[in-house]
């Protein structure tokens, strides 16, 4: 009974798929209709996969472009040091330029060569031996011993010692210091002298009758045949009569700012025979005799 039955429901089956697909082969409904769904289906599936994997593809994108922008990031900021460091040396190149520039405006005596130098060293205060700075010229380009140094504003010192490359030089507000000066107005002539870093300037030997003011630059006389004529050296703080000589006592003050010098311009004589040589460091040892 049960196998008859199975028997009735498998005929009529077949039946119906025979009918089905004689009816699809005519109208080819069934095709269409099975065509779609599965496109709906294939859609259904794809599109979430799709998703997927432009939002993982767009994650890789993003973090490769944020890596990208790091490296540059960094190389930028690298970059903008280096140029700001070229800026700071550029900018000191032109204040450098700037003050030569001036210093060779400055009107030298055609007797007298200007040579640049620069300021390597310098020794002043109360621990100081002497009031100094060194130089980069010695004496094998220029820096003899006995070469006034000045600036544009006016006269610095001279050279005391020197090796070949390197010398010492001798500011105007050292004790040791003598130069032969006129003062700029009233023609007054006297020695100025040093006393030391912090120190006034003292001016001997001025006539108690000179008209020497306040204000009044001193500049070289040239008599003493150390210095060119007419540098100016100080500028005068003070003058009274002298309570024990028949001199008036004069004090003055550097024109030139001694604590700040940076290049110099040495004034070499060019037609007149230099010094014999001094060299820096301990003396040379003495030949054994025979």
């Amino acid at each position: 009974m049960a196998g008859r039955r199975i028997l009735i429901i498998a005929g009529a089956l077949l039946i119906l798929f025979l009918c089905m697909y004689s009816w699809n082969q005519r109208t080819r409904h069934l095709d269409e209709l099975s065509a779609d769904i599965g496109l709906e289906l294939t859609g259904a599936v794809l599109k979430p996969l799709r998703a997927i994997e432009d939002t993982v593809t767009d994650f890789w994108k993003r973090y490769f472009d944020l890596v990208d922008v790091r490296a540059e990031n960094t190389a930028l900021k690298a970059r903008v040091a280096e140029l700001e460091a070229r800026l700071l040396a550029h900018g000191e190149d032109l204040a450098e330029l700037r003050r030569l520039r001036v210093l060779l405006r400055l009107p030298v005596d055609v007797n007298w060569r200007p040579l640049g130098a620069r300021v390597l060293a310098g020794r002043m205060g109360p621990n100081a031996v002497l009031d100094s700075i060194v130089i980069s010229r010695g004496y094998a380009n220029g820096g003899r011993p006995g070469t006034p140094l000045v600036t544009h504003q006016g006269l610095v010192g001279r050279v005391l010692r020197a090796s070949a490359h390197t010398a010492t030089v001798l500011l105007i507000s050292d004790p040791g210091s003598r130069i032969a000066v006129f003062s700029q107005n009233s023609r007054a002539m006297g020695i100025l002298t040093g006393r030391g870093t912090g120190s006034t300037l003292e001016v001997n030997f001025v006539e108690r009758g000179s008209n020497v003011a306040k204000d009044e630059v001193l500049i070289t006389s040239g008599l003493d045949g150390k210095f060119p004529k007419g540098i100016p050296v100080a500028r005068v703080s003070s003058v009274a009569p002298s309570d024990y000589t028949q001199f008036l006592a004069v004090e003055a003050v550097p024109v030139v700012d001694m604590h700040h010098l940076e290049e110099v311009l040495l004034l070499e004589p060019s037609d007149a025979t230099l010094a014999p040589v001094e060299t820096a460091g301990p003396p040379l040892p003495v030949p054994a005799g025979p």
